[in-house]
């Protein structure tokens, strides 16, 4: 049988990662998340902290709107700003290299790390996007993370921006936009295990598995 890869996008408290740790066990397939930051950095030789750091971090909408900023901002066209710039495109390349090199091995899941872009020459990747409610995603935050319902909110405000900006840039697609996956899913309408279930059944349904 033909390797084949489900690819994650989510909302932070949507149950994003629950449900492909679900998948994973469904399929009998490994999922890969944070896993790539620390198999990146044993690969490249980096530390892992260069990697959490440039991760969904620091990406540009786009390369226009960088060049702009130099425009009316020479000053900070300064060597530190290219260097930035080029390491977090060169600490792309080599994560992204490592989906491939996964990917190239056998079938697996990968959380986030614009993977579906990456794979994107695939003809058996499919692309699943996992929002919530907004109470439920704020709920689900303060009983994982330990923190308030304030906290919450301005986790979710802070790491949308970041995962948005950061997909947008490296796969010129919109995040969390029904246009850029196969499927888009509310985790709230049916829960964590039926959400998982209805995936299951289309991406056997899409790929032929029995």
């Amino acid at each position: 049988m033909d390797k084949y890869f489900i690819t994650i996008g989510r909302q932070i408290g949507s149950g994003g990662k629950k449900i492909g740790s679900i998948l994973s066990e469904r399929f009998r397939i490994p999922i890969y998340d944070k896993k790539l930051i620390k198999m990146a950095s044993e690969e490249s030789g980096l530390g892992k902290d260069i990697f959490e750091k440039a991760d969904e971090k620091n990406a540009r909408n786009n390369i226009f709107s960088s060049l702009l900023e130099c425009l009316k901002s020479p000053s900070i066209c300064s060597g530190d700003f290219y260097d930035n710039y080029i390491n977090n495109d060169s600490l792309f390349k080599i994560q992204s290299d490592v989906i491939r090199s996964l990917a190239g091995k056998e079938s697996c899941i990968f959380v986030g790390r614009c993977a579906d872009y990456i794979l994107r020459d695939s003809e058996r990747c499919i692309n699943i996007f996992i929002t919530a409610d907004y109470p439920d995603r704020v709920k689900r935050l303060v009983e994982t993370e330990n923190i308030t319902e304030k906290e919450a909110a301005e986790l979710i405000e802070k790491t949308d921006k970041k995962r948005a900006a950061y997909y947008n840039y490296y796969s010129m697609k919109t995040w969390g936009a029904a246009s850029s996956y196969h499927l888009c899913m509310n985790s709230s309408m049916l829960g964590d295990e039926a959400t998982a279930d209805f995936i299951e059944r289309f991406i056997r349904e899409k790929l032929g598995l029995q």
